[in-house]
């Protein structure tokens, strides 16, 4: 392959197109968008929600579970976000 030329199967834009077009995504790029300086601290909570449990790391920081699961949901739209975004 020469260099400049593409490796994308056809139809894959529209895939990736689709992936842009969901809830999940439209969250995560608001939040990089709008809190740019918490990406990295809202993406390592959520990764500690989901090794330890929702309602583990919800008794172990004494939060309420449902802020947690905003956390877990949250770091989640942004990982998948730079995913898809690139």
């Amino acid at each position: 392959m020469s260099p400049g030329e593409q490796s994308v199967t056809p139809g894959t834009d529209a895939f990736i197109q689709s992936l842009m077009e969901t809830d999940l995504y439209s969250i995560g790029a608001y939040f990089c968008d709008q809190h740019p300086q918490l990406v990295e601290e809202v993406v390592e909570r959520s990764e500690a929600i989901e090794s330890r449990g929702l309602e583990s790391w919800a008794e172990e920081t004494e939060t309420p579970v449902e802020e947690c699961f905003r956390t877990l949901l949250t770091g989640l739209a942004v990982r998948y976000y730079k995913a898809v975004a690139g």
